[in-house]
């Protein structure tokens, strides 16, 4: 099997730019008579410039059309070149038509620098639109608060908050009043970076200033709010202004988040009350907050009364249905909740697709999967990072390597770049397929395309290790995982410590238990049970029996593993009839529902010890209780009425029990 790392397709290479002669007086040839170029009206060369969807193509032109002769280039199609530069992050060739623009005299407009700076939003360079800004008098242009907006809004999307207020100080001592957009940002800036106190206090000086918030300006706030659990403190908010619907579905957000859904229903009964007709929005989100609580039938209900006042389901609507549906183990009505969703017209997203191929992942229908994904080209939808994950942990989960390693390549010709759970997806595939080395590799190469590992990659690389016997190599990666600055965790230990008991290491699992006591680390029931069930199997049931009560005094909560090595140990040492009790209280308490191997474990002890005819009372025991035998009991039970009995007896008896049953 071939599988492609993706080096070179991850790594971040910068484009080379757009080589430029444009000459400004063209040279001609002295020795032949030339013709005077026929002028080329403004109105063409836009009309090309426009409509040439090739970068490459349009630049030609714009060259060749300049050097001619027969046009010389104006504000407007130095505009439309430089817009189509700037679309592309083509940002050297948008700093050369400026220069180029400015060594002609041809003044830049506000509008142009303004296509300016979100170009440079675009391609995430806002130092480099700061730097632009400053320089902006030498292009014949002045700063206006409109370009100070788009500045800002560019600082704002890269969270440079740093920068956003001596910018606006500046904007303020050019004497330009900063208008409700402005604001709106700074709102913005101060919510992301939690100041909730100071937005609040920035709102009552635009009121104070002539500059009255609009509905952005409260939603921002009161989104905010909800977001650090000030839900009340929003409604307080709410109650001084108009209401709003933007408003409303802020709040119903926040009281979902919080799983407060009466609270919600009562919000979008206020809002009819007060003549606010929810929106698509509003019924969206406590449709999703009830399908994320297991209540689709409930969700359905408010899809039936959003379609009865008259409101169009969105794709957000029908992909919280198929959500809900899917949770719930109902395949068969998710699926035709999406063809309801593409027959009504309504565009699936990658969410939506996401959502659905997930579903199916989840339980196991690769197949269809497949089919889903495989129609994303159709609807124009591009499938993305956490589309290929999916897929890939789908695959794996299934057993299929091979298809898990396709969806790989496929990932890496696209040219998506896999996030640290396709990688961690992947690492599991290749450990399944005993490629260590391959595995060790893909993480070692993490850091290099800008993804590093976490706990979660290096545990998933040590359960792969230990199960397929390499246990002194999964050592060695606990060393190693500080090299990457990462701290292991409970389950990395646990990982460990069933590794080395499966080949009977216990001092090097002794020492690994006491390394975990001296960095702190509480141990959890999986812990517990991993170290007793290692003890178990090495013949050291007192052991089981200590660390048992070390673990009751630690408050740690057995579960019904718990219960199987506790009776196996009781089983081992003869204390039959203690088992007995143990597994009896634990069955009538019903916190924990023992399972058949608990029973076959304490039959196993009592043919052994107490004799055949316990045994054959106790299965009948377990028969009344609904307990039913599999394979493995009755074959525990047989051997040990063949030890007893002979051959004859045990037939007779099995005759009487299967009769009775």
């Amino acid at each position: 099997m071939y599988l492609k790392d993706g080096c070179s397709l991850l790594l971040k290479v910068r484009k080379p730019s757009i080589p430029f002669v444009l000459n400004t007086n063209p040279i001609f040839n002295l020795e032949k008579p030339q013709l005077q170029p026929s002028p080329v009206p403004e109105s063409h060369v836009v009309k090309v410039l426009k409509h040439e969807p090739d970068i490459v193509l349009a630049l030609e032109y714009f060259k060749s059309v300049a050097n001619s002769g027969a046009f010389k280039h104006t504000h407007w199609t130095y505009h439309i070149m430089i817009e189509k530069l700037g679309r592309s992050s083509e940002m050297d060739g948008v700093q050369y038509l400026l220069q180029q623009m400015k060594l002609e005299g041809v003044a830049c407009s506000e509008e142009l620098f303004i296509c300016v700076m979100n170009s440079y939003r675009r391609a995430g360079l806002a130092d480099q639109a700061l730097k632009m800004f400053y320089r902006i008098r030498e292009f014949g242009c002045k700063p206006t608060v409109k370009i100070y907006n788009h500045l800002l809004d560019s600082l704002l999307g890269e969270n440079r908050f740093q920068m956003i207020s001596p910018v606006y100080n500046n904007m303020k001592g050019e004497g330009l009043e900063p208008n409700v957009f402005t604001y709106n940002i700074l709102l913005k800036a101060l919510c992301k970076n939690g100041k909730v106190d100071g937005a609040c206090k920035l709102l009552e000086e635009m009121s104070n200033k002539g500059c009255p918030p609009d509905v952005v300006s409260y939603t921002t706030i009161i989104s905010s709010m909800c977001k650090f659990g000030q839900v009340e403190k929003a409604k307080e908010l709410a109650m001084g202004f108009a209401p709003m619907v933007p408003v409303y579905n802020a709040l119903i957000h926040g009281v979902c988040k919080e799983d407060k859904i009466k609270e919600a229903f009562g919000l979008m009964n206020e809002m009819v009350s007060k003549g606010v007709d929810p929106n698509a929005i509003s019924y969206s989100t406590i449709i999703s907050c009830l399908s994320d609580m297991g209540n689709i039938d409930l969700s359905l209900a408010v899809f039936a009364q959003m379609l009865m006042r008259g409101c169009s389901p969105n794709v957000h609507t029908f992909t919280s249905l198929i959500r809900g549906y899917f949770l719930e183990g109902r395949i068969g009505d998710a699926l035709r909740m999406w063809k309801l969703m593409i027959q009504e017209g309504v565009k699936p997203n990658v969410v939506s697709y996401n959502t659905v191929i997930y579903g199916l992942c989840s339980n196991g229908n690769m197949a269809e999967a497949i089919s889903i994904w495989n129609q994303m080209e159709k609807y124009f939808c591009h499938p993305n990072v956490i589309t290929y994950s999916t897929l890939i942990h789908g695959f794996a989960k299934s057993g299929n390597l091979l298809g898990a390693s396709e969806i790989w390549n496929k990932m890496i010709n696209c040219g998506c770049h896999p996030n640290v759970v396709t990688y961690t997806s992947m690492v599991d595939v290749l450990c399944q397929m005993s490629m260590f080395n391959q595995a060790y590799h893909l993480i070692d190469n993490m850091i290099a395309h800008g993804c590093p590992p976490t706990v979660v990659t290096f545990n998933t690389f040590i359960k792969g290790l230990c199960a397929g016997g390499r246990v002194q190599w999964a050592m060695s990666v606990l060393d190693q995982m500080e090299k990457y600055e990462c701290v292991p965790n409970i389950r990395t230990y646990n990982e460990l410590l069933d590794g080395l008991f499966k080949v009977s290491r216990l001092r090097e699992a002794c020492g690994l238990i006491r390394e975990m006591e001296e960095r702190k680390l509480e141990l959890n029931c999986v812990t517990y049970n991993t170290i007793m069930y290692g003890f178990s199997c090495l013949g050291m049931q007192e052991r089981v029996l200590q660390l048992l009560g070390k673990m009751l005094v630690n408050g740690v909560k057995p579960d019904s593993f718990t219960v199987n090595i506790i009776v196996s140990a009781y089983c081992k040492l003869g204390k039959v009839r203690t088992a007995i009790q143990i597994l009896d209280k634990t069955t009538a308490g019903k916190e924990l529902c023992p399972d058949i191997i608990a029973h076959t474990t304490l039959l196993w002890g009592i043919c052994n010890w107490l004799g055949i005819e316990e045994a054959i009372v106790y299965l009948h025991k377990m028969l009344d209780k609904g307990i039913f035998p599999n394979f493995v009991t009755w074959n525990v039970l047989v051997r040990g009425l063949f030890d007893n009995l002979g051959h004859m007896g045990p037939i007779r008896i099995l005759d009487d029990i299967l009769g009775n049953g």
